[in-house]
């Protein structure tokens, strides 16, 4: 199921979300690690819609049945590259869990540091970390491997998320346009 493309939110908000455990020691050093996991967050605020124009997204919403069903949300704007990248994106060899440089093919032109791809046995979201068209760097790490040949979307990519809360709201103003909101969060 796929969250509804229409209306656009008037505004867009995607946190990524990496949980370290730091502490600061008597000496003043600092002590860091990384508890390995990461997510996207997503908050959307749309402008004051007709009734109408509302309707799609409040019968979504509940029938969500708050955070229970998970959808794919592909955000306007970031789930396309900002690159000159064209052609069909494969691993080219195998990766492993872990691994933050996989080598790919298939590819004409760039992807730019800081777009979205998704692997195709993956339900995890993946940021590049730095321009590449062979060599793709990422973050986080893989946390499931990639197979040969296994195909790489970087135009429309799609979240796999739930909402952030079982509680979905609407307000509807004096001049009767419905104003909506929604957090989402990514499930992996």
């Amino acid at each position: 199921m796929s969250y509804p493309t229409t209306p656009n939110p008037s505004s867009l908000k995607i946190t990524g979300v990496s949980p370290t455990l730091t502490s600061i020691t008597h000496s003043l050093k600092r002590q860091a690690r990384s508890r390995g996991g990461q997510r996207w967050l997503i908050e959307a605020n749309y402008p004051p819609m007709t009734r109408s124009d509302f309707a799609p997204l409040w019968a979504f919403a509940n029938a969500q049945q708050g955070q229970y069903n998970t959808f794919t949300y592909k955000p306007p704007i970031y789930k396309d590259t900002s690159g000159t990248a064209t052609g069909t994106l494969l691993a080219n060899g195998a990766a492993s869990a872990g691994d933050s440089s996989i080598t790919c093919d298939g590819l004409t032109g760039t992807l730019k540091a800081g777009d979205f791809i998704k692997f195709a046995g993956h339900d995890k979201v993946y940021t590049l970390t730095a321009d590449g068209s062979t060599t793709i760097a990422i973050e986080p790490p893989l946390l499931s491997a990639v197979a040969d040949n296994e195909a790489v979307t970087y135009n429309d990519v799609p979240f796999t998320m739930s909402f952030a809360d079982d509680n979905q709201e609407m307000s509807v103003g004096v001049e009767q346009l419905v104003g909506f909101s929604i957090k989402l969060v990514e499930v992996v």
